[in-house]
């Protein structure tokens, strides 16, 4: 086991496997299930499930196995849950449709916010 944070192994098992446009967003303000999330692209549902297979291992090296994942059989969608990071990996047009990013980095429109007034 390593000293190296969770989050920067998840980083870079996504660089080894040559992910695409890798974001890390910090949502600890946003909510309660996570501190960080990773949103990251593949080439094609065969990659996005070697980004996923990439994360989980290194997330067991690292003493932290994941919590769960889902769509591993799809490849479209697959989300890492690993506690205090979670792992979004997508093909392109998938990311573009769900625009995760946009979602966690304006909490006006954030869905645990919503009930809020502003």
């Amino acid at each position: 086991m390593s000293d190296t944070p969770l989050l920067q192994r998840v980083i870079d098992a996504l660089e080894d496997v040559k992910a695409q446009n890798i974001t890390q967003l910090d949502v600890r303000e946003l909510t309660s299930v996570a501190d960080d999330m990773v949103i990251a692209s593949g080439t094609s549902n065969r990659h996005v499930k070697a980004l996923a297979d990439s994360v989980v291992e290194a997330a067991k090296e690292a003493g932290q196995p994941p919590l769960g994942t889902e769509g591993e059989n799809g490849g479209e969608w697959i989300l890492v849950d690993l506690g205090d990071v979670i792992v979004h990996l997508m093909l392109p047009a998938t990311r573009e449709f769900y625009d995760l990013e946009r979602l966690w980095r304006d909490p006006q429109h954030h869905p645990d916010r919503s009930h809020q007034d502003n």
